[in-house]
């Protein structure tokens, strides 16, 4: 017995739109620091650019639980 094909979200792109803005923001906000970081010691540089490097992540959770969902928060567990 086959299973009827779900009709595709158009959560799906608008999230991929939403990821992309936030990477490109991001960068920008980075790129526009980065004379002030430069100017700084190379450990503290590695320290910045590690935090730049990862929090970019910090979004991208409660948004893809929305493009799979529909809502920002995980459903509860069972």
């Amino acid at each position: 017995m086959t299973t009827p094909l779900k009709q595709p979200s158009w959560r799906k792109p608008a999230g991929m739109l939403a990821i992309l803005l936030i990477i490109l923001v991001w960068a920008v906000v980075v790129v526009s620091i980065s004379d002030y970081i430069g100017a700084q010691h190379i450990a503290v540089q590695s320290i910045i650019y590690l935090i730049a490097g990862t929090i970019w992540i910090v979004p991208m959770r409660p948004l893809l639980i929305w493009m799979e969902t529909g809502s920002f928060r995980a459903p509860p567990q069972a």
